[in-house]
C-alpha cells in the first residue's frame, strides 16, 4: 500500500495539513452505481480519503479532522474533534459532538451538542466558560445544546450530517452578536 498527504491540487504536502490519499489493490473499486463519487474520491490515481492530517519531520502524521466537519468560522478553520476532546474533559459531559451551522455574521458557528453524565446536569454557560479557558476564542463554542442522546451509527459512530439537519436553524439572522468576548 502507498499513502501520502496532498494539498487540494495533488501536490505531498509536510508540515501543514493535507488530505490522507491511498494506492492498493485492496482499496474498494468503486462507489456502487455511482460514476460521479468514484471519479471524486479516486482523482488523480489516488483514493482521497477525507481526512485532514498532518505530517511532522518524521513522517507521524497527526488526524487533524475530517474534512467535511472542519468548521469555517470567521475566517478560521476550527477542528471538531479538538472542541470534542476539550468537551469530555468537562464533568458533566458524557458524550459531545460539535458540528459547524449556518451563522449571519460568523459563516459558520461552532456549536456543541452534549450528553450529561449520569447524575450530571451541563449548564449552557459553564460549559461555554469552560471552553473559553482551554481553547482560543474562534473555537469556542458559541451554542451548547443539551441533548439526552446523539444519533449514531450502529458503530456507535455520531452522525453529524443528523445534527446539522436537525439543528440548522439554530441561528436566525436576527440574533444579538456579542463581537467583544468572542
Amino acid at each position: 500500500m502507498a499513502s501520502d498527504v496532498v494539498d487540494e491540487s495533488g501536490r505531498p504536502v509536510r508540515g501543514q495539513p493535507g488530505e490522507a490519499v491511498y494506492r492498493s489493490p485492496i482499496i474498494t473499486a468503486g462507489y456502487y452505481r455511482n460514476r460521479a463519487a468514484t471519479r471524486e474520491a479516486f482523482r488523480g490515481g489516488w483514493f482521497h480519503s477525507g481526512d485532514s492530517v498532518s505530517t511532522d519531520r518524521d513522517g507521524l502524521r497527526i488526524m487533524v479532522d475530517r474534512y467535511k466537519d472542519i468548521i469555517k468560522s470567521g475566517g478560521e478553520n476550527v477542528s471538531s474533534m479538538r472542541v470534542e476532546a476539550v468537551l469530555h474533559t468537562h464533568p458533566d459531559v458524557a458524550r459531545a459532538a460539535v458540528i459547524g451551522l449556518p451563522h449571519p455574521y460568523w459563516g459558520e458557528a461552532v456549536t456543541a451538542i452534549v450528553t450529561a453524565r449520569a447524575g450530571r446536569a451541563p449548564i449552557e454557560s459553564d460549559i461555554v466558560a469552560f471552553c473559553r479557558r482551554r481553547l482560543a476564542g474562534f473555537e469556542t463554542p458559541k451554542r451548547v445544546v443539551v441533548a439526552d442522546t446523539l444519533p449514531e451509527t450502529v458503530g456507535g459512530k455520531t452522525l453529524k450530517y443528523q445534527l446539522r439537519e436537525q439543528f440548522a436553524a439554530l441561528y436566525q439572522a436576527g440574533e444579538r452578536h456579542q463581537l467583544s468576548d468572542e
